[in-house]
């Protein structure tokens, strides 16, 4: 099932569309909580910390648009308040699992090269992602007339795929190879979360 297709129907149900913004904190605040584990104590840069405060701020940003839906939903990340929970909170971890193998075959990386390649890769994926996600998603609302919006999810997402484009140009002349690898990765992943998703839409109904 394609994400357009399942959108309006969360949308249109109050707890389920609570749910959705409160996976969709979950996954941001994983993102956050990850490039900040990849941070080296020492050489950590102003783009890398400015990158996780605004992840975080994405999380924080998601969660309180549930009082516009109600304040009786989704308290915490427990998976009774999340659609598709295993997936969802397997997704990001597998994907930063799949990327560390490939660069351990291909590039033989480890330690803190390994971890901040991981971070490059692993984030433009999912930057990539994102520039398709929440503009479906805000035209989604817009076309139920919802009170909600992530305009500016949107602008700081186009703004953070630029900022990794420029950091992977530095990393590797090959960039555009290993970026693409991350992707594929990302994009089977995602693929078995949407269909997760589709499931748990039909136990709810």
């Amino acid at each position: 099932m394609e994400l357009n297709i399942l959108l309006p129907k969360i949308i249109a149900d109050d707890e389920l569309h609570a749910k959705w913004l409160n996976t969709l904190s979950l996954m941001e605040n994983t993102g956050a909580r990850k490039i900040s584990a990849s941070e080296d104590p020492l050489t950590v840069t102003y783009i890398i910390l400015k990158h996780a405060a605004e992840e975080h701020r994405h999380a924080f940003y998601l969660k309180k648009q549930l009082e516009k839906i109600t304040d009786s939903f989704c308290p915490t990340y427990a998976s009774e308040y999340l659609l598709a929970p295993a997936f969802s909170k397997y997704y990001l971890n597998q994907l930063d699992v799949e990327v560390c193998r490939y660069l351990k075959n291909e590039l033989h990386l480890s330690g803190k090269d390994l971890r901040f390649a991981a971070y490059l890769l692993v984030t433009y994926a999912i930057e990539v992602r994102a520039d398709e996600l929440y503009p479906i998603y805000q035209d989604t609302l817009e076309n139920a007339g919802s009170k909600i919006n992530v305009k500016s999810i949107i602008l700081e997402e186009e703004g953070h795929l630029e900022e990794m484009i420029n950091q992977l140009k530095q990393f590797s002349p090959e960039w555009q190879l290993h970026a693409q690898k991350a992707v594929e990765f990302e994009s089977r992943l995602f693929a078995d979360w949407i269909e997760a998703l589709g499931e748990s839409l039909q136990f709810a109904v």
